[in-house]
C-alpha cells in the first residue's frame, strides 16, 4: 500500500493575515464583556506594568514551548524531534515536530498555548477585574489565532489519522494510506 501526504496548510504570511481578521470578533468576545462585567477595573501599578512587559516578551517563547511540550507529552515524542525557530519572511516564531503523530495530540498541541496564555488568563481577569490580565489574555488569544486557523483547517480530519507538522507553513500533511 502506498503512503501519500495531503497538504493541509497555508503559508505563514497568509495565516498571519487571516488570523488578524479575528481581532475584531475577539474584541467583541473578550474585551467588551470584561468592561461590561468590570466597569471599574483594577488599574496597574508601575511594578505590575514592568512584570507585564516581561511576561509579554517571554510569552512569545512560552507559546512555542507549550506547543512543543504538549506534543511531547500527548504524542510521546522525544525532545530531539522538535525544532524551535523564527521565520523572518513572515516574522513568525514556530515550534515544529519533525515526526508524524496522531491528529489528537496535534490538535491538543495546537490549542494549548491559546488556552493557557490567552483564554485562561482572560477568564481569570473576569473574576479579578485585573485589566493587565485581560489585555495579556486578549493579546495571547490574538497571538494564537493562527493556531485556531490551523484547527479550523484540520477540523474534518478523522481520529486515528497520522499527520506530520508542515516544516514551513501553518498546518500539516495528512498521511493517507
Amino acid at each position: 500500500m502506498t503512503e501519500t501526504k495531503r497538504d493541509v496548510s497555508i503559508s505563514m504570511s497568509e495565516a498571519s493575515i487571516k488570523a488578524m481578521l479575528l481581532v475584531v470578533p475577539l474584541v467583541v468576545i473578550q474585551v467588551a464583556p470584561f468592561f461590561w462585567l468590570r466597569p471599574s477595573p483594577t488599574f496597574p501599578t508601575s511594578t505590575s506594568i514592568t512584570a507585564f512587559g516581561f511576561l509579554l516578551m517571554f510569552g512569545v517563547l512560552l507559546h512555542e514551548l507549550i506547543h512543543m511540550f504538549a506534543w511531547m507529552l500527548f504524542a510521546k515524542k522525544p525532545l530531539k524531534a522538535f525544532k524551535l525557530g523564527f521565520q523572518w519572511k513572515s516574522l513568525t516564531p514556530y515550534a515544529h515536530c519533525r515526526e508524524a503523530m496522531d491528529i489528537r495530540p496535534y490538535r491538543i498541541g495546537a490549542f494549548a498555548p491559546g488556552f493557557l496564555l490567552g483564554i485562561l488568563p482572560w477568564l481569570v481577569s473576569l473574576l479579578t477585574g485585573d485589566i493587565l490580565l485581560m489585555v495579556y489574555g486578549f493579546l495571547y488569544t490574538v497571538a494564537a489565532s493562527g493556531d485556531f486557523l490551523i484547527l479550523w483547517l484540520i477540523r474534518d480530519i478523522k481520529p486515528n489519522t497520522l499527520v506530520e507538522d508542515h516544516p514551513t507553513n501553518a498546518g500539516c500533511y495528512v498521511i493517507e494510506q
